[in-house]
């Protein structure tokens, strides 16, 4: 199993001007990753977005690190249309997958409905919308050789019956689920359990670990955000918080698992100690699950 880092874990120091994300290349290599995955692109003033991923793509190459997988937003429930939404994800996203030379691009399904949307607003009356959506991307990405996947993520499409359900109706070999171990806490799902309902259609893994309380107990203040019914949830460094790591690795080691792990550090830490010191966690997490420890 290969270890790798979202750049999405150095967000807040990107946003700050503290590091480039160019850079953060060559830290991840440092810190020890096999491989880094790519999250929201800062593209600098004045440059295209594929050429910003051409400069991505060959920082990479020079310091020996490949890029394993993309990962982008997208809302095919959008009220400018699905139409707009899915040509996006075809013309521009895929070609930047290429251009990275990935095997997987994540995308998400929706956040929810809309706000002025007055039809019914349950999963199963999306899922006709969503299925035709994902199914159309991911047979042009099927010509590319990139894999395409929907992430536990956004509240709406974050249950692990969910993504299954989404996965079986739109029915193609080539679409899947990136599973994030910790967002599952997002709507109050045991990660133990739906890691083990979710590893059947597994593409690609996120590690992510959170602290949580209970929704009964007084509001703990910043740093904090709750799950859909009400517990609180702030995100820690790996080993640190309620996410049951080992466990879920142990589900995953029983399904055969052998893609890629990548750590996704929400911490209020700070982020290049809360990185250094959730990969050596994970590292010595893995070895343990392959021991039988």
């Amino acid at each position: 199993m290969k270890i790798g880092v979202s750049s999405y874990s150095y967000s807040r120091l990107v946003r700050s001007g503290a590091m480039k994300q160019i850079d953060i290349i060559a830290k991840t290599k440092e810190i020890g990753f096999d491989v880094i995955e790519f999250s929201v692109l800062s593209v600098p003033e004045g440059v295209s977005k594929l050429d910003y991923a051409r400069q991505l793509r060959a920082e990479a190459d020079r310091v020996g690190l490949p890029i394993a997988n993309y990962t982008i937003g997208a809302n095919f429930l959008t009220e400018g249309g699905w139409e707009k939404e899915v040509e996006r994800l075809m013309k521009e996203e895929l070609e930047v997958a290429r251009i990275f030379g990935v095997k997987g691009m994540r995308h998400d399904a929706t956040p929810g409905f809309p706000a002025s949307h007055t039809g019914p607003r349950s999963f199963d009356a999306a899922l006709p919308t969503l299925a035709k959506c994902c199914r159309m991307v991911t047979e042009h990405a099927a010509t590319l050789g990139i894999r395409t996947m929907v992430e536990n993520h956004g509240f709406f499409c974050q249950d692990s019956e969910r993504v299954e359900k989404l996965i079986t109706a739109v029915n193609h070999p080539n679409f899947g689920h990136l599973v994030d171990m910790g967002n599952f806490l997002c709507a109050d799902e045991a990660p133990e359990l739906a890691i083990g309902r979710s590893m059947p259609h597994a593409f690609h893994v996120h590690a992510k670990d959170f602290h949580v309380k209970s929704g009964m107990l007084p509001n703990p203040g910043e740093g904090w955000f709750r799950s859909r019914a009400g517990n609180f949830l702030r995100g820690s460094i790996i080993g640190h918080g309620d996410v049951p790591i080992l466990q879920c690795l142990r589900v995953m080691k029983s399904a055969n698992y052998d893609g890629v792990l990548s750590i996704e550090f929400e911490g209020m830490e700070d982020v290049l100690e809360g990185i250094r010191i959730g990969h050596a966690n994970l590292r010595r997490f893995v070895d343990m699950a392959d021991k039988g420890l």
